[in-house]
């Protein structure tokens, strides 16, 4: 397999019968994925997505990414939450958190409408004077407050530079037939590729949500895709007492984990560029499983960096967490240690030696601590850093998730409870039909 899991650091906290005892939950769970009869069944589109995809928006979207390297100097991706965190994780994965400083035949890339930062918002606009300059707005309605204002802002600094031919320089994702954004986009001529119905915002980055900004990074995402099609053939299967299926034992184990009360799952990385792939990860279970009172709360930590601020706290804090960690089993650097005639820092030991071993054994010392410490530890071992391996692991995770929520009970694909802070912004703001709610709110806050 592309991904393997390796329970050693688990089974102190886990035994062979409560793993085994989990079984009927699992198969049940596997089921109602199966026989899409579970709670939100009609956003499993995701499923089956790496080959029942729509292969025409897909040559279409591999175009529309040619032309953008050509004429762009820099891409404005507008969007919030799913709309953005499955490209960002994915560029960043595959090419670097430094995407942007690299010597490179695409255009630069960043990230808008994922907050309301006006200084942020002023800094891209800056960056984007002088430059021709590219926009793909991500929504499924386009009423989203964040990703709607820097539509406007950017929408309007196109018009202004390039007049009436602003329409070949915007690219929209949105509602295939329906909404606000939908049908602006029509009127205005705006090349549009389809939100599906059947996915969510947080499992959307196979679709054009992710695979648009993804192409414009020079990306593979055949190759991509290939790997979430070889994950789908392998990860849906009948559940076995051995659990020789990684994303069965995953969702088992988490949920073992949780009825014993570790309550925090910290997903961890050895390497800068899984950072954002990690705040994908924390979205996708998050949202799927923190309801009705219910759910694990996922973090991450990047190490070995934070091994220097929240190390300690992981190593003798209070024993609520349990770890998951993500290992690449090919290093993709052959960078060495020099040697220093004077051995100033006494580290003359690692001289020659590949950093990637170094990384190595410092994850495999800390993974002992860790668990000597009392914290349990999932180990993902991937096979590589590519395209292939990357999508293997993105769908690895989604099927995981669905089948972990319905073990929780949960419906793992809705998210009722993001709308109450709208609700609230847009009656504090003063936006028509909240009246009654803006007063009350006023006079909480006063």
């Amino acid at each position: 397999m592309t991904l393997k899991l390796d329970d050693r650091f688990v089974t102190p906290f886990v035994s062979e019968d409560e793993l085994r005892a989990m079984l009927p939950e699992v198969k049940a769970a596997a089921d109602k994925v199966k026989n899409r009869d579970g709670k939100g069944a009609d956003f499993l589109g995701w499923q089956d997505l790496p080959v029942n995809y729509d292969k025409e928006e897909f040559a279409r979207i591999k175009i529309a990414a040619e032309k953008i390297k050509k004429s762009c100097d820099v891409f404005i991706v507008i969007g919030i939450g799913g709309s953005y965190l499955g490209s960002r994780a994915v560029i960043e994965f595959l090419k670097s958190p430094r995407y942007n400083l690299l010597k490179k035949d695409t255009p630069d890339i960043y990230f808008s409408g994922c907050n309301i930062s006006g200084s942020d918002l002023d800094e891209l606009m800056e960056i984007c004077e002088g430059k021709d300059v590219c926009i793909n707005v991500i929504s499924k309605s386009g009423t989203t407050t964040e990703p709607a204002v820097a539509f406007r802002c950017f929408r309007e600094l196109l018009e202004k530079k390039y007049k009436n031919k602003a329409t070949e320089h915007i690219f929209v994702t949105t509602d295939k037939s329906r909404g606000t954004l939908k049908e602006f986009s029509t009127k205005a001529g705006f090349e549009t590729f389809v939100v599906p119905d059947a996915v969510g915002g947080r499992y959307s980055v196979l679709t054009a949500v992710g695979l648009l900004p993804i192409a414009v990074a020079g990306i593979d995402i055949d190759a991509l895709m290939g790997g979430a099609q070889l994950a789908m053939k392998e990860l849906n299967t009948e559940p076995d007492a051995e659990f020789t299926n990684p994303a069965y034992k995953y969702a088992a184990l988490r949920n073992i984990l949780l009825r014993r009360g570790k309550c925090i799952e910290t997903l961890v990385d050895y390497e800068p560029y899984a950072v954002m792939f990690n705040e994908w990860w924390k979205q996708l279970y998050g949202e799927s499983e923190g309801k009705d009172g219910r759910g694990l709360f996922p973090t991450s930590v990047n190490f070995s960096t934070d091994l220097h601020s929240l190390g300690q706290y992981i190593q003798q804090g209070q024993r609520t967490l349990f770890e998951t960690v993500l290992a690449i089993d090919k290093a993709d650097s052959d960078a060495k240690i020099p040697n220093d005639p004077a051995n100033i820092d006494g580290l003359n030991f690692l001289s020659g030696k590949q950093m990637a071993e170094v990384n190595e054994t410092a994850m495999k010392g800390t993974l002992l601590a860790h668990i000597d410490g009392g914290v349990p530890n999932i180990l993902l071992r991937l096979a590589d850093r590519s395209e292939k391996s990357l999508g293997y692991m993105i769908y690895f995770f989604e099927y995981a998730c669905a089948i972990s929520g319905y073990i929780l009970g949960v419906n793992p694909f809705d998210q009722p409870g993001v709308e109450a802070y709208k609700k609230n912004m847009f009656a504090l703001l003063g936006k028509p039909g909240y009246e009654e709610m803006t007063e009350a709110l006023r006079a909480r806050l006063n």
